[in-house]
């Protein structure tokens, strides 16, 4: 497995888990936190539910930007190589293929 693939891995669950946290909070600030009670009587230390969706809102977004721009680096084309050609990685071998025939030209009064 390479390492690409673990890093695919890892955003498809990071995007997955981020979109969970994104759904279980209420847009009108109640939220997961308004389910247990509501207002400022809350118990069992529930009223720190939205501070926690928040926090691992902004955690899941950042461990997803980094590993996006992780994965970036271990891309590597066909040969295996991860240079870019365009930093300076070697330059492309041309294969020598033959130029295309061209079908010569005539005119319908050369034709008759």
């Amino acid at each position: 497995m390479s390492t690409f693939t673990i890093f695919l891995t890892l955003i498809i669950i990071v995007a997955f888990l981020l979109v969970v946290v994104i759904m279980v909070q209420n847009p009108k600030g109640g939220g997961l936190s308004s389910a247990f009670g509501g207002g400022a009587n809350q118990i069992g230390g529930v009223q720190k539910t939205s501070d926690f969706l928040d926090k691992s809102t902004w955690t899941l977004a950042t461990l997803l930007l980094v590993l996006i721009l992780l994965s970036n680096v271990t891309i590597m084309d066909g040969n295996g190589v991860g240079e870019s050609k365009i930093m300076g990685g070697e330059p492309e071998v041309e294969t020598n293929v033959p130029a295309p025939v061209e079908a010569p030209v005539t005119t319908p009064a050369e034709q008759n």
